[in-house]
């Protein structure tokens, strides 16, 4: 384990960091915070052992259940390791969890942060051995330099949710280095081009002036689906198809959300049994009925349309990150990638019986990408984390 490449993403976030009462030293002292931490993972968590600020936005129930499910993925706590007077590595038998905690002059927890869990891995073979055990459809690709480390089905196409917003941004790039777009180019907000969250634009009025750098940066941060589909409407439907022909007719988020809605079943048949010009037909007949409701989509993942998503291989997703790579805003959100690299660029995707996580991450003259895809209606984003977590400690 390479204990100062832990990871940047947030898996739970707990509370604030003081209140009323006040903090004392800002950890409690590297003893008194490794100690918390020992308890927590050991003995009973009790309301009394948290601060009264942090018990009104967190109930002590809640902490509970994070740490025995943390135990149950990983196994008990072996040891509390500091990693710097912010932070500690929770040692389990079979992963670390990298943890953030504040304590109030009273002892009291006042603030907890648990980044993603990594898996304890001895090889990129057991790594690939585990992550081929997953129910479902997986599919994982790792390459250096272009050449394959590890694969598993990677040239099987997959629904990657928003993942495919790394073509999106790749048909830009090629659109303003051709100098047909520019980046300080200022267009705005059209209603037609409002989605779903995620995102923020979806609540900002009609007319909004905004840069294609700013709708760029917010879908690839963010995953902002209405900054998305402002980019496809900008750069057209047909120059998107010619780049993936698997996806046609190239869905919106909005369209997406539409197909899989349950009051639009009618139009989800019609899109499914028609040819390409039905296809059409069945989203134009969707945008007329307007945006559906976020209470009207599937939660259960067996109850998700497989055709209100975009298909991908794992490698082609590293093909298309390979576009992008450099671009600065790729690195906005580093999404779970670990500490020790000179660049990161990261786009996920998830939806209900979906995930896909993509990374490009350059180290000296070494460069890899990573891009895992699970598929299933057991898909779990704790134990992919944590598997995905162990992979990338393990790239030299």
């Amino acid at each position: 384990m390479k204990a100062k490449r832990v990871f940047l993403g947030l898996l739970a976030l707990l509370g604030g960091l003081g209140g009323a009462e006040g903090l004392g030293d800002p950890m409690g002292g590297l003893e008194r915070g490794a100690e918390v931490l020992l308890r927590l993972f050991t003995e009973e968590v009790r309301e009394e052992a948290f601060a009264p600020g942090f018990l009104a936005q967190v109930p002590a129930a809640q902490v509970a259940a994070i740490v025995a499910q943390l135990k149950a993925n990983l196994g008990e706590l072996k040891g509390v390791q500091p990693l710097d007077p912010e932070r500690y590595l929770l040692e389990l038998e079979r992963g670390y969890v990298p943890a953030r905690i504040s304590l109030d002059r009273e002892g009291r927890i006042a603030g907890l942060f648990f980044e993603p869990p990594i898996a304890k891995l001895g090889s990129l073979e057991e790594a690939l051995e585990a992550f081929r055990a997953l129910p479902g459809r997986v599919g994982l690709w790792v390459e250096r330099d272009g050449r394959p480390v590890l694969a598993l089905e990677e040239d099987t196409p997959l629904a990657v949710a928003s993942a495919f917003k790394l073509l999106v941004l790749a048909a830009l790039r090629e659109e303003v280095e051709a100098g047909r777009r520019a980046w300080d180019e200022v267009v705005r907000l059209e209603e037609a081009w409002k989605s779903l969250p995620s995102g923020l634009l979806q609540s900002w009025p009609e007319g909004s002036p905004l840069t294609l750098h700013t709708l760029a940066a917010l879908m690839i941060s963010l995953s902002d689906n209405t900054a998305t589909d402002a980019l496809i409407a900008l750069l057209g439907r047909e120059r998107l198809e010619a780049l993936s022909p698997r996806n046609r007719p190239f869905l919106t988020t909005r369209e997406a959300f539409g197909l899989a809605a349950r009051g639009n079943r009618d139009l989800l048949a019609a899109f499914r049994d028609g040819d390409l010009e039905a296809k059409r037909q069945a989203l134009e007949a969707l945008r007329a009925r307007g945006l559906p409701s976020v209470t009207d989509l599937p939660l259960d993942p067996g109850d998700w349309p497989p055709e209100a998503d975009w298909r991908f291989t794992p490698r082609e997703l590293c093909r298309w990150m390979a576009k992008v790579a450099d671009l600065p805003l790729m690195g906005i959100n580093p999404g779970v990638a670990a500490f020790g690299w000179d660049r990161v660029a990261y786009k996920g995707g998830s939806r209900p019986g979906v995930l896909s996580l993509v990374h490009s991450l350059s180290r000296g003259d070494n460069r890899y990408c990573v891009a895992f895809v699970w598929n299933g209606e057991e898909v779990d984003e704790l134990k992919a984390f944590t598997l995905y977590g162990g992979l990338l400690d393990l790239l030299p």
